[in-house]
């Protein structure tokens, strides 16, 4: 996992990104591979008495998370270590956002995730799959250093909705969330 420069180089404004792909107050939602936390906590606070689920496979990330969470003063979290295949298992009642950032691409059943996602959310609720564009690794650098997942796990935005709607959902916009970045967000009918 990167160190702190490096997201704060990349992300500078993760409240910005979720108000992009539809984030707001009252909503409940998961953050799904939630990792150290980088966009659990602005969720958490934007969503004010909303409520957010984060979950990932690693209970290392769920603890760096944790503690990335308890220094800023925002609500509580349901801290979620488990498979995000099993969500409906793991999440009591439907939300009305689903949030995966920088992990679809290494997802091996992008459409079985994506069914994952549709049976936890409400009807009309979103599924919002932030992902590096696809682009040469070595042109997008952070720090000086070339970032991201390899160049051929790289899904352009029709890549992501040729996954994501056979699961039953439809395409309702793309963000452009530079400077390497999109997010693809899809509607629950």
């Amino acid at each position: 996992m990167p160190d702190e420069d490096w997201w704060r180089a990349l992300w500078p404004d993760p409240e910005g990104v979720l108000r992009a792909i539809g984030a707001r107050e009252g909503m409940t939602a998961v953050d799904l591979c939630c990792g150290n936390g980088w966009f659990t906590a602005p969720l958490a606070h934007m969503l004010g008495q909303g409520r957010v689920h984060a979950v990932d496979l690693d209970p290392a990330m769920i603890r760096a998370a944790r503690r990335r969470l308890a220094g800023q003063e925002a609500p509580d979290c349901n801290w979620i270590t488990g498979d995000a295949r099993r969500m409906r298992e793991m999440i009591p009642d439907p939300v009305d956002l689903v949030l995966i950032a920088n992990t679809f691409h290494g997802v091996p059943d992008k459409t079985g995730l994506a069914k994952a996602a549709r049976d936890v959310l409400k009807p009309g609720g979103f599924f919002a799959v932030i992902n590096w564009h696809a682009r040469p690794r070595e042109e997008t650098t952070v720090l000086g250093a070339p970032r991201g997942p390899a160049t051929r796990l790289r899904m352009t935005p029709q890549a992501v909705r040729a996954a994501v709607e056979p699961a039953g959902f439809t395409f309702e916009k793309t963000v452009e969330l530079p400077p390497y970045h999109y997010g693809a967000v899809f509607r629950r009918p």
